[in-house]
């Protein structure tokens, strides 16, 4: 094993994995999230979620981490092998490689945005333009389909915003990634207080009658209760749980498997979750949404709460500050986006990293340029294919899926086949902080049981989330549920039309592309298995 790496300080380790947490998700998916789904009522479940999943999640990961890098492990197939005596195991390990490799292919696609945007605020491109100008520049940005045959700058950005990734991994933990995390959480936290503060001094613009930032942050911390009735609000809480933390991706065993083994991870573990907790619900409600009610109203916001309300519709929002303060904002938004982005497509290189490097001795920078050259084969189809929805394929199954089936997989065999004593005693090992005992019943039965029914509500649900319904005997799947979308209900499962392809043969093609990477990096596991054997065997002798 020719893997030294290590962290350079304890500071450098929290921003690193705040970093890894802190991500687009935050101040992009969080606060869309909460629109769509009763405002101030979100918070309420959301909290629940991540008292129940969250920070037992958060605990089970940095725990199995430190855990595997004791026997020089620091990737999920060989830490979960360690774990148990059966072989199985190191297979549901996969996911903590592949769903960081399948979801970093479009995450750096989106950074790549977040840069060019930057630039072309500090620019002042978007000055003096309307709301529908600023979505054309999206639109043009990002399809292809109408009449331009190449995307230039989309593919441009996305190459050198791939390069800057993989320079940085090349580089190391304590000389890349830590170096990185220091420098880019603290612009980050400033960006983000001073769009804060922008926004709640806004108030009242008079552009309609609720045309006031101050309703759009009660909007957002006014709880509406009836809504907590409505199952589809706690499915959607848990799963802005699993995606702002991201747990259940194989970062963060990752990052602990090169903790000392008498260092704490307890206490680490809150610290990194708790500062994303504050830059999400603190920093990322109080930008995005306050901001666009200020201007365009409450009920335009609810209409057209999206992802994509950072590019088409924040230029034009910033405008009305005057040129400068536009420019200023434009450069603190779309950099706070960049950083937030870099520093969680940094944390979801460094398994295949540990992977490669582990199992097979290849250097730092083969390591890193390897990944760079996957990465760019597999998300060509997301820049090439975006109007076709493959953007979208990536995110729903790597994104999104993946992490509640491994998840589910990781805390059943640590509290369940690993053993919740030795797990207890891994977690409050060397710990800085008094970990409530509470916490160990709600790891070995509340969070199995949390995250399983995700998962089977997720699986089957019932057509527009109707689980009334459902439950009187009338369940018709959701084209939105996992069998939904495997099966293409509610849409044209064919793969011509008229001679030309469809939507869905792209779609198609791009599951197929995923499946295969899932298999090609089981297949290097299992070789990988068997060199080890080797090795022990030619120790033994």
């Amino acid at each position: 094993m020719s893997n030294k790496e290590a962290w350079g300080s304890r500071v450098g380790l929290i921003l690193a994995m705040a970093g890894n947490a802190v991500g687009l998700g935050n101040f992009l998916r969080f606060p869309v999230q909460a629109v769509q789904n009763g405002g101030g009522a979100f918070i309420i479940p959301y909290l629940v979620s991540f008292l129940l999943m969250g920070i037992p999640l958060l605990w089970v990961e940095w725990a199995m981490g430190r855990f595997g890098g004791r026997y020089g492990d620091h990737s999920t197939p060989f830490i979960l092998d360690n774990m148990t005596k059966k072989k199985l195991w190191k297979y549901f390990g996969v996911f903590g490689i592949f769903t960081n490799i399948g979801v970093m292919a479009y995450y750096t696609y989106i950074e790549s945005w977040t840069l060019t945007y930057t630039i072309r605020s500090l620019k002042g491109d978007f000055l003096g333009m309307d709301l529908a100008s600023v979505g054309q520049v999206f639109d043009k940005y990002v399809d292809i389909s109408g009449g331009v045959n190449f995307p230039v700058l989309a593919l441009g950005a996305f190459v050198i915003t791939l390069v800057i990734n993989i320079y940085i991994l090349s580089k190391g933990l304590s000389g890349g990634i830590e170096k990185v995390a220091k420098i880019a959480m603290p612009i980050l936290i400033l960006f983000g207080a001073f769009l804060a503060i922008m926004a709640i001094t806004m108030g009242s613009t008079g552009r309609c009658v609720d045309c006031d930032s101050h309703i759009g942050l009660n909007f957002l911390w006014e709880p509406d209760y009836s809504s907590l009735k409505n199952p589809m609000v706690w499915l959607a809480a848990a799963g802005q749980i699993f995606f702002t933390l991201s747990v259940g991706m194989g970062t963060i065993q990752c990052y602990s498997s090169y903790v000392k083994q008498k260092d704490d991870i307890a206490l680490n573990a809150m610290s990194a979750g708790w500062m994303n907790g504050f830059v999400e619900i603190v920093l990322g409600a109080s930008v995005v949404i306050p901001i666009a009610v200020g201007y365009l109203g409450l009920d335009w916001v609810k209409e057209n709460a999206g992802f994509d309300m950072a590019f088409k519709t924040m230029p034009y929002l910033f405008d009305q500050w005057g040129s400068v303060l536009a420019i200023i904002a434009g450069v603190a938004w779309f950099g706070l986006l960049f950083f937030a982005g870099i520093t969680s497509s940094l944390a979801m290189g460094t398994p295949w990293m540990g992977f490669v490097q582990d199992e097979f001795n290849w250097s730092r920078k083969k390591a890193s340029w390897t990944l760079g050259v996957i990465l760019f084969v597999l998300a060509l189809p997301t820049i090439f294919f975006y109007e076709y929805g493959v953007f979208e394929e990536y995110d729903y199954w790597t994104g999104t899926v993946s992490l509640v089936v491994f998840a589910l997989a990781e805390v059943i065999l640590f509290a369940w086949v690993f053993g919740m004593d030795k797990g207890w005693n891994e977690i409050t090992h060397a710990s800085d902080m008094n970990v409530p005992k509470i916490y160990r019943p709600i790891i070995k039965y509340v969070t199995p049981v949390f995250i399983l029914i995700i998962f089977l509500a997720s699986l089957v649900k019932p057509e527009g989330g109707d689980w009334a319904a459902a439950f009187a005997g009338n369940w018709k799947l959701d084209k939105g549920s996992i069998i939904g979308n495997i099966m293409h209900i509610g849409v044209d499962s064919s793969w011509t039309t008229s001679g030309k392809l469809t939507k869905t043969f792209f779609i198609d093609m791009s599951r197929l592309l995923l499946l295969a990477t899932f298999a090609a990096l089981a297949l290097m596991v299992g070789h990988a298995a068997k060199l080890r054997n080797l090795r022990k065997k030619e120790n033994d002798k």
